[in-house]
């Protein structure tokens, strides 16, 4: 065994940058201390290790933020807009006009990554990778601080991304363009991508506009074992232990991964042939042990009629897009500005 955990460890440092290696170890390791065996999790552990940001009005590097918190359901969204470019106006939010009344402005929902279990929309990470979406795209993020599991199983965390989306759909001071209208797109990364997923599937059923759909190495899963779960397990940060730890975290206690929440177009999946989907951007990493789940999902939305654009970076890893230094990085940002600005 202790050999075997070697050659990964020197496998996965060939192909992922230094400090990315660094920052994905040292997570991969306190996610470790803060599971135990017996399902339940250490919350107060998770807090204490998580580096958080505060939300900051002042701009840096031209993105302001601000947290606001839904007084019916105590859901935290953390905003995140351009700055003006006057510098009189800084440090203050005006909730009253809307981000334009000639251009247009997409608005990002996002679902940050952790496996239901792990960080929110405070950790530094993800604060981080806000401010770039807003910086790359030109665009206002919302990221929901969703509930985690095992404290709040399925389907809490659906039921806070359809909150939130509402939310800011009804927010005229997020409308822009000509027409006034809230021009909405989902992302989230890992659990984040699942969640987003599976809200655009409501919003579907609702009828209510989502524009687009970006999922980045989305969490799914199935019963089966699949080819690349056999022989990437455990040879990049990931191993199936830890993903079907997670999994009974989550689903409801009792099911199993072929439940819809893990596995959409499994047995008892739903067809979306007959909903009006958003267009997807699902971006799948080569070197994700699920990423075969994720291919099969990309195939499910083409089998159901609905557009979707895969983005498969060979050499990619879990967690590529959290610093700037890497290839993908860069592509998988102009891929999101793209598909964001074509669909708003």
């Amino acid at each position: 065994m202790a050999g075997g955990n070697e050659v990964n460890l020197n496998e996965s440092k060939k192909v992922v940058p230094l400090n990315t290696w660094v920052l994905i170890s040292n997570f991969k390791l306190a996610y470790n201390l803060q599971r135990r065996p017996d399902g339940t999790f250490n919350r107060d552990l998770s807090e204490f290790l998580d580096r958080k940001v505060p939300a900051n009005i002042n701009p840096v590097d031209g993105v302001l933020s601000f947290d606001h918190v839904d007084g019916a359901t105590g859901l935290l969204n953390r905003v995140y807009k351009p700055s003006s470019h006057n510098e009189a106006q800084w440090g203050i939010v005006d909730l009253e006009k809307p981000l334009s009344t000639t251009e247009i402005v997409p608005v990002i929902v996002f679902f940050h990554g952790g496996s239901f279990t792990h960080s929110s929309a405070s950790s530094a990470i993800y604060d981080t990778f806000c401010r770039r979406l807003v910086s790359i795209c030109k665009a206002v993020v919302v990221s929901v601080n969703y509930r985690r599991s095992p404290e709040h199983r399925y389907p809490c965390a659906y039921d806070d991304g359809w909150a939130a989306l509402k939310w800011v759909k009804s927010r005229t001071w997020l409308q822009s363009g000509k027409d006034s209208r809230v021009r909405v797109c989902l992302a989230g990364d890992s659990s984040g991508g699942n969640i987003a997923h599976h809200v655009a599937v409501r919003a579907a059923e609702a009828g209510i506009e989502v524009l687009g759909n970006i999922l980045l190495h989305p969490m799914f899963g199935g019963q089966r074992r699949t080819e690349s779960e056999k022989r990437l397990d455990g040879k990049y940060f990931v191993t199936l232990q830890d993903r079907d730890w997670y999994w009974r975290a989550f689903l409801p206690e009792g099911e199993d991964r072929d439940h819809t929440a893990c596995n959409p177009f499994g047995p008892r999946g739903q067809s979306l042939e007959v909903l009006k989907f958003p267009r997807s951007l699902v971006v799948v990493a080569g070197l994700d042990l699920i990423q075969d789940w994720q291919l099969a999902y990309v195939e499910g939305l083409q089998k159901s009629g609905q557009e979707v654009k895969l983005l498969f970076l060979e050499k990619a890893t879990i967690g590529f897009y959290f610093l700037p230094n890497n290839e993908h990085f860069y592509c998988l940002m102009e891929e999101i500005k793209d598909f964001v600005n074509s669909n708003c």
